[in-house]
């Protein structure tokens, strides 16, 4: 019985994570955040800024969405690169998809309105 049972559970988490990881189209985006962490120089930003919008642009043509926190680092990657007006573009896409996540993308917007502010 307990095999059984053990054998009932087993299946209902792997099929609860195979649905979630089907909302979304992931594409390069974790590798992308695993690299920039663990071998920095591998993934500059120009690099993962064309790999997420091919992510974005694929994910568009699956009828999938885009998973939390995409947009919020293709924006990163684009202030990184100097590109002010995507990085806002694309954080403010990341606070229309994903509400929750206003908080944090207004204080990474206020946080680098007052560092370039600062650098004036």
């Amino acid at each position: 019985m307990n095999k059984i049972l053990l054998t009932i559970v087993i299946s209902v988490v792997l099929s609860a994570c195979a649905n979630n990881k089907s909302i979304y189209h992931w594409g390069q985006y974790e590798s992308l955040l695993y690299k920039s962490y663990h071998v920095p120089g591998e993934g500059t930003p120009d690099i993962q800024i064309v790999q997420l919008e091919q992510d974005i642009e694929k994910a568009k043509s699956l009828g999938k969405k885009t998973p939390p926190g995409l947009y919020a680092h293709l924006g990163f990657m684009y202030a990184s690169v100097g590109n002010s007006s995507l990085a806002m573009e694309a954080l403010e896409m990341e606070k229309s998809l994903f509400p929750e996540s206003t908080v944090l993308i207004d204080g990474m917007i206020n946080r680098s309105l007052k560092n370039a502010e600062g650098n004036k």
